[in-house]
């Protein structure tokens, strides 16, 4: 068995356009123009770079952006007082912090700061909670969101599947959890302490990987014919891998390339909250 694509680029194009389609439609009928509000703190190269593509996905689809840089030094009173004057500034839909920020900053302060409306990745406790609860009007994170839109639009069926998330992180693994019992899946919550690891994943028609361990799971953990997400970036002698190891393409039924499978996905769900806040914004 050689697994199918979980095409991530593929399926973030058909958000992207539909996205496009929703803004014209919207400033066609005299609205605002959605407008994304993104804050660096440093000079990550990384960092910056991702910044500058969520900026491009956005002015592709005809949503506006700003761009905040604050020098690595920034304190974490300093970044509020920024995230304030974004809170009043009626001109911005929604407001994103790149991270990972620098260790002095209080990013539970930061988040916690920021207007439930306008926080495009869904990290306030509003939002999470709403998300927890099941309960209408919450923001969905980016990446558990892409990853389930991901299965959905590729004909994988959720409801009723039994499905493992490896990884406990509040941005990652959690929300997926939730997401997927919420469309009615049986789900496992996993992490790197779960003893008998291999005897949950092996039983998953779902496995989503967001551990952030190289090569955690191997081609004997996985489930013949199963659709297996690999989320996690890790950084192996200089090439981007997730956290499956060798022969699982040869066991899964379906794949997501890494990298090329999930990024462009969170990247279509941010520009999707983006202009969901705007319209939430105006009623």
């Amino acid at each position: 068995m050689t697994a199918r694509v979980l095409d991530g680029r593929a399926v973030a194009k058909e958000v992207f356009d539909q996205i496009a389609k929703a803004v014209s439609d919207l400033v066609s009928r005299g609205g605002s123009r959605p407008r994304l509000a993104t804050v660096l703190v440093g000079d990550d190269p990384a960092s910056a770079a991702y910044v500058a593509l969520k900026q491009r996905n956005a002015g592709n689809v005809g949503i506006e952006s700003e761009d905040h840089r604050l020098p690595s030094t920034t304190t974490t009173e300093e970044l509020l007082a920024l995230v304030e004057r974004l809170n009043r500034d009626e001109l911005v839909s929604a407001i994103l912090i790149q991270q990972p920020a620098p260790k002095q900053i209080d990013m539970h302060r930061v988040v916690f700061a920021i207007d439930p409306v306008k926080d495009v990745d869904g990290f306030h406790p509003i939002n999470a909670g709403l998300v927890a609860l099941g309960l209408p009007g919450g923001v969905e994170p980016c990446t558990p969101a892409g990853i389930v839109l991901l299965l959905e639009r590729s004909g994988i069926r959720i409801e009723g599947a039994n499905a493992v998330v490896v990884g406990r992180s509040n941005l990652v693994g959690k929300p997926t959890a939730l997401l997927l019992l919420k469309r009615n899946a049986t789900v496992t919550l996993c992490h790197t302490r779960t003893q008998d690891l291999g005897g949950h994943t092996r039983g998953a028609d779902i496995l989503v990987a967001a551990a952030g361990h190289a090569g955690l799971i191997g081609q004997q953990m996985v489930k013949p014919g199963s659709a297996v997400v690999d989320v996690s970036t890790n950084w192996v002698g200089g090439r981007q891998i997730g956290d499956l190891g060798p022969g699982v393409d040869a066991v899964a039924g379906w794949l997501t390339p890494n990298p090329g499978g999930v990024g462009p996905m969170t990247r279509a769900m941010l520009i999707k909250n983006t202009y969901e806040a705007e319209v939430r914004r105006r009623g």
